[in-house]
């Protein structure tokens, strides 16, 4: 073992939203209820936690994003995993 530790997510990411459109924070998970600390982008308090626990609001997360559209494609913030539908909603 090299002593190095791999950044493993703490949960699994969804999709990666296209630029302007919201990310999908839903899970618990996302919402430390015990402490807030300084984003990473706004240095502002915040409950908030991305996928890999990285401190940061939803909203400058959306910003980021829209301001850096290609390096969003690595997956810095990504929305939750949405379960599938069970049923069918279409009553066309």
């Amino acid at each position: 073992m090299t002593g190095r530790r791999s950044k493993k997510p703490l949960f699994e990411r969804g999709l990666i939203p296209v630029p302007g459109a919201p990310l999908v924070w839903r899970d618990s998970q996302h919402f430390d209820r015990w402490q807030d600390r300084p984003c990473a982008l706004c240095d502002q308090p915040t409950p908030m936690r991305s996928h890999s626990g990285e401190l940061v609001h939803k909203a400058c997360a959306e910003d980021w994003i829209a301001a850096n559209p290609t390096e969003a494609r690595l997956g810095r913030f990504a929305s939750d995993v949405q379960p599938n539908r069970r049923r069918n909603d279409d009553h066309a």
